[in-house]
Formats: structure tokens, C-alpha cells, sequence
């Protein structure tokens, strides 16, 4: 594909790694190789590369400028877990008029998605099944409209060595879709151990939400 043109955004370092990808798969095998950062930091890509480990955040704005090098907008989607579990970020790209994402997770399950979804929803709602809790609880609640992070380019969001948890931030600011009402939260069922053993396998135990162990609410 056709890499954009953008001279000035590209470090040294990151067209090192960039020109490696052919295609956004590679950008999920790279970040499936990354450590998972369990620290309270949010370090632009630049930084990713530097200190090889990234948390789903770090991962996802890293997936996001990958795959602004290979010619796509660099979109990315929130999705809202309830308050017993870690939120999640996606990076989306479409080819053919399809959907697909990548991203950085603790969870196997929560990572790369084929481009064979028809509009946004799809893609979001794939994750539904597979996003749970390490107590097997599923928790997603809600997923955001799709951001183009060319909106912060004046803060050099790719190459900066500042900490850029501000645009994590902003996603609290724009429309939400609700999937789930309270009736069916509390119809949900566990997932199975097999799938909770195989989206923990691999896990780094201290990046992991800890649940707590109370009854199902509604939120």
C-alpha cells in the first residue's frame, strides 16, 4: 500500500520499524512481542520503541501511527468496560470498504481483527464475547465514535518523549454507544474456563485489573 507522504512526522527510529510492516498484520505480531507495561504511564510511540514495552493504550496509538506510515488514517476507537475492568482502545483500518483493527492487550483475545466488518458496529461488537475479566465476567459496556488522531499532530504525538495520556483523556469527551441495558447485564453469563484460561495465557499478572469479587451490577 501506499505510504503517505509526511517527511516531518517520521523519527529516524520509527521509520526503522515502520518500513519492516507490509501490512497491519505485522503491526500485531510486533506488538503481540512487546513486554506489557504494567506502569501508570502513557509514552507516545517514539518511546514505545525505545523501551520495547507498551500497555493497550501505548499499543494502540503506536498501531495508529504504524499504520498512518503504510497509507491509512490513523483512527482510533474506545471501548467502555464496566467499573469492574480495564477500559480498551482499538486502532481501525478499512480496506475494500471493510473493517479491521489492531491493538495491544493482556488478553490474546483481545487483539487483531480481520478486515470483514461492514461498518463500525460490527467491528466493536466483536469484541463483546471476548471481553472479559480475569473473574470471567463480560464487561464491555459501550464503544466510542472513531477519532482521527491527526487532530494532535501539533503536539508531535508520534516522536514526542512527554507523557500523552491527555489524548487517552479526550476520548471521556466524545459520543458513546451503549450496547447493554441493565436487563441484560444481569442475564450475562460467565465465559468458559477453557476461553478464560487461553485469553490469560501469556498474561503479564501485573498489568491485570484486579475485579473485585462482588455481585454483578448493572454498571
Amino acid at each position: 500500500m501506499r505510504k503517505i507522504n509526511e517527511p516531518d512526522l517520521w523519527s529516524p527510529a520509527l521509520k526503522n520499524v515502520f518500513k519492516k510492516f507490509k501490512k497491519p498484520h505485522d503491526i500485531q505480531l510486533y506488538l503481540n512481542k512487546l513486554k506489557y507495561n504494567s506502569k501508570y504511564e502513557c509514552s507516545s510511540p517514539e518511546m514505545v520503541v525505545k523501551k520495547k514495552r507498551a500497555h493497550c493504550t501505548e499499543g494502540v496509538f503506536f498501531a495508529a501511527a504504524a499504520l498512518r506510515y503504510l497509507g491509512f488514517e490513523p483512527l482510533v476507537l474506545f471501548i467502555l468496560a464496566s467499573y469492574n475492568d480495564d477500559d480498551h482502545f482499538i486502532a481501525l483500518f478499512r480496506r475494500n470498504g471493510f473493517w479491521g483493527a489492531v491493538s495491544k492487550s493482556n488478553y490474546t483475545v483481545l487483539r487483531y481483527r480481520e478486515p470483514v466488518y461492514k461498518n463500525v458496529r460490527e467491528l466493536a461488537m466483536s469484541y463483546f464475547d471476548m471481553f472479559f475479566n480475569s473473574l470471567g465476567r463480560k464487561t464491555m459496556r459501550a464503544y466510542s465514535v472513531p477519532v482521527n488522531l491527526r487532530s494532535f499532530d501539533k503536539y508531535k504525538w508520534m516522536t514526542t518523549q512527554k507523557d500523552i495520556a491527555f489524548i487517552s483523556n479526550y476520548f471521556d469527551k466524545v459520543k458513546h454507544y451503549k450496547i447493554v441495558d441493565k436487563k441484560m447485564i444481569h442475564s450475562l453469563s460467565h465465559v468458559d474456563k477453557e476461553l478464560l484460561k487461553g485469553g490469560l495465557l501469556g498474561s503479564n499478572k501485573e498489568g491485570l485489573f484486579k475485579p473485585k469479587k462482588k455481585k454483578l451490577s448493572a454498571n
